[in-house]
């Protein structure tokens, strides 16, 4: 990789991180997307940046197709290397977006996946409260599944965002979007359980605001988050596993199921737009049909 291309890829990831303040997840994505296009600059034998064509462009999302990567992956790839071009069009490293007319494939809908309620029953009920830690993974969870957060905005709770009085917390989201979600007395009771008995002694001499700490005592991180969860997932015996996101998706899946209205669904999860929130009334339209099926005396 040139000296040139090197400066310009990391003066990107900083602008992806200080001025769309992004995640330290989202931005390896964007990381690894942009270096594989490099990696595939230096097969071509293209030397600079400027130097890549709409042709080139189009190539490389043959060669994504040759190497089977899916329509989701090489979408995504697509996306970053648009917002790379653009960003280095600003920064006048080059004169051209390569991108800007690349078509995306089409994607696949992929449903959410999501865990019953007796399912979250069954995790909530393995957490070993007599514990430091079990406090702290119970409350974890129930937080999760009361609000619906994404597991990055978990992670960078602290002291402050929290209301017991209310039961609300507030999110700090992607672009520095903020919003008040609330949450219910299972989650209250549990996380003052943690608060109360759990943290002091698992932080131990460290200072910090963040609420949820790991076991020596430093912030919680959203890859920690993924790791206790899983463990969670074999400990509780359940099959298959287990993401952040589903405990995301079973919030929205059950508020919908309940009764809860697709604005006030959208407006708790944080979404920009309705349609990211309506791909969950295809999961609940299963749900529908059993209610009526079981329900109407002619069905």
């Amino acid at each position: 990789m040139k000296e040139e291309t090197a400066i310009a890829k990391n003066k990107f990831l900083e602008y992806l991180q200080i001025e769309k303040n992004y995640s330290s997840y989202t931005i390896e994505f964007y990381q690894k997307d942009v270096e594989h296009f490099i990696s595939f600059m230096i097969e071509q034998c293209i030397e600079t940046l400027d130097q890549v064509e709409y042709f080139d462009a189009r190539l490389y999302v043959t060669s994504l197709f040759e190497q089977k990567y899916a329509r989701t992956s090489a979408s995504r790839k697509i996306s970053s290397l648009r917002s790379f071009f653009k960003f280095l069009l600003r920064e006048k490293v080059v004169h051209d977006n390569p991108f800007a007319l690349v078509i995306q494939p089409k994607k696949g809908r992929k449903l959410p996946s999501f865990l019953y309620e007796e399912e979250m029953n069954q995790l909530f009920a393995s957490c070993d409260t007599s514990t430091p830690l079990g406090l702290r993974n119970l409350a974890l969870m129930e937080l999760l599944y009361a609000t619906g957060i994404r597991v990055s905005e978990c992670a960078n709770i602290q002291i402050n965002d929290l209301d017991l009085e209310l039961s609300t917390l507030l999110v700090k989201g992607k672009g520095r979007k903020e919003r008040y979600v609330p949450f219910g007395a299972f989650a209250a009771e549990s996380i003052e359980s943690y608060l109360g008995h759990a943290r002091g002694k698992l932080i131990g001499s460290s200072e910090h605001p963040y609420v949820f700490v790991n076991a020596r005592g430093g912030p919680l991180t959203a890859r920690g988050i993924r790791y206790i969860l899983n463990d969670i997932m074999n400990k509780a015996s359940m099959s298959g596993k287990i993401h952040p996101h589903m405990f995301r998706h079973s919030f929205a899946t059950h508020m919908l199921n309940n009764g809860a209205d697709m604005r006030t669904v959208q407006e708790l999860l944080g979404h920009s737009h309705l349609s990211s929130t309506q791909v969950y009334t295809h999961v609940t339209k299963d749900h529908l049909r059993k209610t009526y099926m079981n329900s109407h005396p002619r069905a």
